[in-house]
């Protein structure tokens, strides 16, 4: 299997309070099953002196900032200085890390948004993982479910890699820049420090410290 596809090589996961759930896995999206379950464990651990309990399955730390317009059902964590903002619509089964923002109209859905992370404007993040200070740009979205709802692969060297999830959107490394009104279709994987050009349509991998133009024009970064 590809190297470049293990949790160590894509996420720093000292950047996120979830960071217990890939203990033991190989592969990122491995975490995703695992996710709703984690937050009911995790969440009755957490300080009553940093997190407001402010629904039977829901923790918001003290110092975020939640827009009351906003919509919030649990299993949920939202972490410190985390920013939730004007009609953020978040489903549940979603870790939101340390001074991660989540913007207008944006919805989260099974997921885990590492600390500093941003996802600001009209984005859909569902069964997804963004690394640490990963950030799209507006109206890009993860799509995780495949028209024909047949199980997620992951196109590696010519081959379909299985990962036995019927919903699978994207793993965005560490540091990825995604592009405006970009669509990152079911099993994409975005390496560490990575750029997406706006208005692409991805699938598959895209290497670390590299520029996607479109679909078979990737480039190196020349400071990489």
């Amino acid at each position: 299997m590809h190297s470049s596809l293990y949790i160590h090589q894509l996420l720093d996961t000292s950047k996120t309070i979830a960071a217990d759930i890939f203990s033991g896995l190989t592969y990122p999206w491995e975490a995703l099953p695992k996710i709703s379950a984690f937050i009911l464990q995790l969440g009755p651990t957490l300080s009553p002196e940093e997190y407001d309990r402010i629904a039977e399955d829901i923790w918001v730390s003290k110092t975020a900032v939640v827009a009351p317009t906003a919509y919030l059902h649990g299993p949920l964590i939202i972490g410190h200085h985390a920013e939730i903002r004007h009609c953020a619509f978040i489903r549940g089964s979603a870790v939101v890390g340390q001074g991660a923002v989540i913007g207008n109209s944006t919805e989260l859905k099974n997921c885990i948004i590492f600390d500093q992370a941003q996802v600001p404007h009209y984005n859909y993040i569902g069964d997804s993982i963004l690394g640490f200070k990963a950030h799209l740009g507006a109206g890009a979205i993860t799509s995780n479910l495949k028209s024909d709802r047949s199980l997620v692969t992951i196109p590696v060297d010519g081959d379909k890699f299985a990962t036995e999830l019927k919903k699978f959107g994207a793993i965005v490394g560490d540091n990825v820049e995604i592009g405006c009104n970009s669509v990152l279709n079911p099993g994409t994987v975005i390496g560490r420090r990575a750029t997406v050009y706006p208005l692409s349509m991805v699938r598959g991998i895209v290497p670390a410290n590299s520029i996607y133009k479109k679909q078979g024009e990737i480039a190196e970064k020349m400071d990489s």
